[in-house]
């Protein structure tokens, strides 16, 4: 479990140092991956030039699956399921579709901290307190990226479920790619891949671990969650205009 003491460490190092605010933009129709990426590519640059605020992107994805930068071919258990994009992110294999809640991070780490790991454990921090509201425990793991819930009691019934994945890259200091947390996707779609190389481990998602939470819910609960992590935001239009 997340120690206390980098929880506090991670608000703190990663709000900005001038106070500003985060633009926080919901599409509410499926986001084409392809459209989604030169999209984010656009704004990190933006954001790098000092011509655009930083920006965190909520959407869905039709089904398909992206291989990030250290995916094996092998994880690929069935490439004819849904589409297959490679990603310039961190990770290996993941799947995204409808009723999982994407969320692209455009920040400017230049002035937050120039430090990529403790990045990603603000990261994980900022879902492990989304979870939180609705009283689910989400746990990281000494060698596996994501948040993780644990299922069952000791023994033969006890497992670990990831429930959110990630995965981001940084070009001149600004991220994009970001976190993807399960609401209630179709948990059978990540049976064509070996999700995050991990083969020991399933995956889960709010509804599965028996919560009836709307998309919309999950939003809130990951808004309040940024704001204490890494600042205050302010509600904007998609950076996207679908449908």
């Amino acid at each position: 479990m997340l120690d206390r003491a980098l929880t506090q460490q991670t608000k703190t190092t990663f709000r900005r140092t001038d106070g500003a605010s985060v633009e926080w933009a919901v599409s509410t129709r499926p986001v084409a991956y392809l459209d989604a990426v030169a999209t984010m590519e656009a704004r990190a640059a933006a954001i790098a030039e000092g011509r655009a605020p930083e920006m965190v992107w909520l959407l869905e994805h039709p089904a398909l699956y992206t291989a990030g930068v250290s995916a094996k071919p092998g994880d690929l258990l069935e490439a004819d399921r849904f589409p297959v994009f490679q990603s310039g992110r961190g990770g290996q294999l993941t799947y995204h579709g409808p009723g999982q809640r994407v969320a692209y991070v455009m920040l400017d780490l230049t002035h937050r901290g120039r430090d990529v790991r403790a990045f990603v454990a603000a990261l994980e921090v900022w879902v492990i307190g989304a979870l939180s509201a609705f009283s689910v425990t989400g746990e990281v793991r000494e060698g596996r990226v994501g948040v993780w819930v644990e299922r069952g009691s000791a023994g033969a019934t006890h497992r670990e479920d990831k429930i959110a994945a990630i995965g981001v890259k940084l070009r001149r200091w600004v991220s994009f790619h970001g976190i993807s947390l399960n609401v209630e996707p179709d948990l059978s779609h990540f049976d064509g891949i070996v999700p995050c190389g991990v083969t020991e481990h399933g995956v889960t998602s709010l509804v599965d671990l028996g919560l009836p939470v709307a998309m919309a819910e999950a939003d809130e609960a990951l808004k309040s969650s940024f704001r204490s992590v890494f600042g205050d935001v302010m509600d904007a239009d998609p950076p996207l205009q679908t449908g």
